[in-house]
């Protein structure tokens, strides 16, 4: 099912999560360490780009939607260095800055076109960061059509069920890329999006279609969702809700980099649901905006061009 591209532009996203910066050094390898077994690398560029949540929302403003992004960061040099990045984007940013924090920071540093280690910076914040954006949230909120929860883990989203009560009682679709085995925080949200691990963390194993069906079902009337989609890499994707469920296959082209693909699925169907589709006719789109992405490398996007091509 096609959108014109004024459907799109016309869907406003709130993204509401744990936003990083994404930091790229790229150099040659010619020579091993005479201090210990592992290889020298001589930086020659070094790229930065929007991680976390600050992706999801740049996901949804390259289709073409008008995305917000509300998030607390920490007030050094990375934090500017991210906002800078993101305004650059046309996204409308809401940074909360909190100096006891650290910005979580992935430093990636490629040798021979691979990854040869990935360096982590953050803390995890011993305060609930978020409590003081429950206004800013509030007044934005009737702004907005969809709001997609992007929680990486990071402490961001302590108290997650408050808003997405806040936004349900607004009537505003809720969608939510979880985290931990403890997915109860997320009752009453339109749909979550885990992908296998996620979701084996939060139910278990499965043996077959049938237990995982049971299980996923049971997860949905048990924290009152309206859908779960399931995110299966190779196997495509599947949506389970009242109705039952609906499996849309992977399309099958090189796989490059599996990074980021998450974010592109729940920003397509946050955009799509926004504008007006329902869970149903956005998933085919979602797991093409999907497959399109795992084709290029490092955290990317998809254009309206490409994914109505």
């Amino acid at each position: 099912m096609a959108m014109t591209k004024d459907q799109i532009s016309a869907a406003r996203v709130l993204v509401v999560g744990d936003v990083m910066l994404d930091r790229y050094w790229y150099g040659a390898v010619d020579r091993i360490s005479p201090e210990a077994p592992v290889p020298v690398v001589r930086v020659t560029r070094e790229e930065e780009r929007c991680g976390g949540a600050a992706n999801v929302a740049f996901n949804a403003a390259t289709l073409g939607a008008q995305a917000s992004l509300l998030t607390v960061v920490g007030d050094d040099e990375a934090s500017h260095k991210l906002e800078a990045l993101v305004a650059t984007t046309g996204i409308r940013t809401h940074f909360g800055r909190d100096s006891d924090l650290k910005t979580t920071v992935k430093l990636r540093v490629i040798g021979r076109q691979q990854q040869l280690i990935r360096l982590d910076f953050e803390n995890t914040p011993n305060h609930e960061i978020l409590s003081g954006q429950t206004a800013v949230f509030e007044s934005l909120l009737p702004a907005h059509d969809a709001i997609l929860f992007s929680d990486y883990g990071k402490g961001g989203l302590a108290h997650v069920g408050d808003m997405i009560a806040r936004a349900r009682a607004a009537g505003k679709p809720v969608l939510i890329d979880p985290k931990g085995s403890d997915y109860s925080r997320y009752s009453g949200a339109t749909v979550i999006t885990p992908n296998r691990a996620e979701l084996q963390q939060a139910v278990g194993g499965w043996r077959d279609e049938e237990e995982l069906r049971t299980k996923v079902q049971n997860l949905r009337t048990q924290l009152q969702l309206d859908a779960v989609l399931l995110t299966r890499s190779e196997e495509g994707m599947t949506l389970f809700d009242a109705a039952g469920q609906l499996h849309v296959s992977a399309q099958a082209r090189e796989v490059f980099d599996v990074t980021g693909a998450g974010d592109t699925v729940i920003a397509t169907m946050a955009t799509l649901v926004g504008a007006g589709l329902s869970l149903r006719d956005a998933v085919p789109l979602a797991n093409r905006a999907g497959g399109l992405v795992v084709g290029k490398f490092g955290t990317a996007t998809v254009s309206y061009e490409e994914l109505f091509a």
